[in-house]
């Protein structure tokens, strides 16, 4: 197959970008990265275009809430616009997929809740198609904590879901997850758009869970690739079909460009991107 694109998720330098969005992005381009995840981005569609086109960056792929009536992160949330509202303002920007990143884990935890999030998804196919995109979702770790009949309420989602629905496995969150990340990641085959390298010491309670408690991305321990728990490599290489290897960290273990930049001598390096 061919080698997937380098990437990088903006959330991963969210302070940054909003502070100096055009200088952010040259950064990312000095890297040698061409390619960003954009987020939250639907209340500046305009802006966000302007700097990429600026820096000679696109964003193919971003994160938007699709699924929730607010998108959670760990450290906030980011209230829900109408579906038309977000697929506007990914044309805008020149994406080809709008990925739900985030939902909550208790709608996980039931055969008739996983059955409905990818019911929803679903609805939305042809709706993001009329703006010339595809809809997709990205996991944490709350999708591993059901099974149902032997699989995991994430691959029944997977199942569920029509073909046409892109799937990015955040590797490390299925880590996190209890998965196996590399068989995960060759169950997948084509279905699966994009991964997120990510790296770092797995957690001993999955954060996501009933019983975990207050949860926030100050507590984890990420780290760069090759120096955490994750086999990237061998995940990377079983992938069949991905198209954007997409950097991330919900913490950055030092200076976040650094950080980034080692990320991407990994996938360059290793002969994982082209």
């Amino acid at each position: 197959m061919a080698k997937p694109e380098a990437s990088v998720q903006l959330y991963t330098l969210a302070e940054a970008f909003s502070a100096d969005m055009d200088g952010s992005l040259d950064k990312l381009a000095a890297i040698g990265l061409h390619n960003v995840e954009a987020f939250d981005f639907v209340r500046r569609p305009a802006e966000i275009r302007q700097a990429l086109d600026a820096s000679g960056l696109a964003s193919p792929t971003g994160h938007a809430p699709l699924l929730s009536d607010e998108l959670w992160t760990p450290d906030g949330s980011i209230p829900t616009p109408a579906p038309e509202v977000v697929f506007e303002a990914a044309a805008t920007i020149g994406m080809t997929t709008v990925i739900d990143p985030f939902v909550a884990p208790q709608r996980w935890f039931t055969e008739d809740g996983v059955a409905d999030i990818a019911d929803r998804l679903n609805a939305l196919v042809d709706v993001a198609a009329g703006f010339g995109l595809r809809v997709g979702y990205h996991n944490h770790a709350q999708e591993f904590i059901k099974t149902f009949d032997g699989q995991s309420a994430y691959e029944r989602f997977v199942g569920l879901t029509d073909e046409r629905v892109a799937i990015e496995l955040d590797l490390y969150w299925a880590l996190v997850g209890g998965q196996d990340v590399t068989a995960l990641t060759g169950r997948l085959g084509d279905r699966l758009l994009a991964v997120h390298v990510k790296d770092g010491i797995a957690p001993a309670v999955n954060p996501f869970g009933p019983d975990a408690g207050e949860f926030g991305s100050d507590s984890l321990d990420q780290r760069r690739p090759g120096d955490g728990d994750v086999p990237l490599a061998d995940a990377l290489r079983a992938a069949t079909a991905v198209q954007y290897a997409v950097i991330e960290y919900d913490k950055t273990p030092g200076d976040v460009f650094d950080d980034i930049a080692a990320s991407f001598a990994f996938l360059r390096d290793g002969g994982f991107v082209r």
